[in-house]
């Protein structure tokens, strides 16, 4: 079973135009929806259509609209009581897959849902082969809480974390041996931001990607999956390091593809795949999903991994020089 934590989860609302964005104007739009959302929430999606067990984690009122649409995807969750409702993000999607979003802050979190939400991922976790930390954490969160909640999960089952800005320069900040997850998911920003190095160049150049990724790997992450867009993805682990292109796609939202990489490269985990093959799956789910609309979830027979090429890079010590 893979259970997911979103801290700060949303209704995600998706407005494809049928031209580009131009600021100042009215424009027309091709089609719009809404459904609940959040980085969690989007891999529990995954794991339903893959017939994974799965367990979402989220604050929410029982009665939330959001929960109503969880509750008829026939997503199994775990609710905390919330301090505000759930939150609305807007994404913008034009026709040649550009998508601008516009994401509100969410409610500020207590103590105490803080509190309730790492009680309800420990008792969860004997039951998990997996527990995936993810997405922003809500105001009034101190930014080293997921590095706290690793801490807490780790010697109990595997941990992923998924996020971004102060929360993951707080947890790379506390990186070490004995504290780090089990997986960690940045994408070339990501990359950047605890290593001070060109985010362009991350993604473009997949042996500078890994030897940014090395950097977890050295501190104690057992794999660092990081994923470069349009570039397709690299592999990290002790044993050595691998790049893998995507297959050729029309790109509709870019939204959630990195939720789907990491759902197909957790998938790859439990058939108990290799490490080339593992991140072929994860390149081929996120893939799939940018040739999607909105935060559309891939179906598995849509995700290729037979089309993805993956290609071992240099030796561990040759990643470090």
């Amino acid at each position: 079973m893979i259970v997911t934590l979103t801290p700060n989860p949303s209704i995600d609302r998706t407005v494809a135009l049928t031209g580009p964005l131009v600021r100042g104007t009215v424009h027309r739009t091709a089609s719009a929806f809404a459904q609940a959302g959040g980085k969690g929430v989007n891999i529990s999606r995954a794991c339903l259509a893959a017939g994974i067990a799965t367990t979402a984690v989220l604050p929410a009122a029982a009665d939330d609209p959001f929960v109503h649409d969880l509750e008829a995807a026939g997503i199994a969750h775990r609710l905390v009581t919330p301090d505000g409702p759930v939150r609305v993000n807007l994404t913008v999607s034009e026709p040649d897959g550009t998508t601008t979003k516009l994401n509100s802050p969410g409610a500020v979190a207590s103590p105490a849902t803080l509190e309730a939400l790492a009680a309800t991922l420990h008792s969860l976790a004997a039951e998990a082969d997996w527990v995936v930390l993810a997405g922003s954490l809500p105001p009034g969160a101190p930014v080293d809480w997921y590095a706290d909640v690793v801490a807490d999960l780790r010697t109990l089952t595997k941990v992923a974390v998924d996020t971004s800005d102060e929360p993951l320069v707080a947890l790379v900040d506390r990186l070490g041996h004995d504290t780090a997850p089990h997986l960690m998911k940045p994408n070339g920003d990501e990359l950047a931001s605890f290593t001070g190095g060109d985010a362009a160049k991350l993604e473009s150049d997949p042996y500078a990607a890994a030897a940014a990724a090395r950097t977890l790997v050295d501190r104690g992450v057992t794999d660092v999956l990081a994923t470069l867009g349009g570039h397709g993805a690299v592999l990290v682990t002790a044993e050595g390091a691998w790049h893998a292109t995507p297959p050729p796609t029309e790109v509709v939202s870019t939204v959630g593809a990195g939720d789907s990489s990491l759902f197909g490269y957790l998938l790859g985990v439990l058939r108990g795949q290799d490490p080339a093959h593992r991140l072929a799956l994860a390149v081929a789910y996120g893939s799939a999903a940018a040739g999607l609309p909105g935060t559309t979830i891939p179906q598995p027979a849509q995700a290729r991994p037979d089309l993805v090429v993956v290609r071992a890079l240099h030796s561990p010590m040759e990643n470090q020089r």
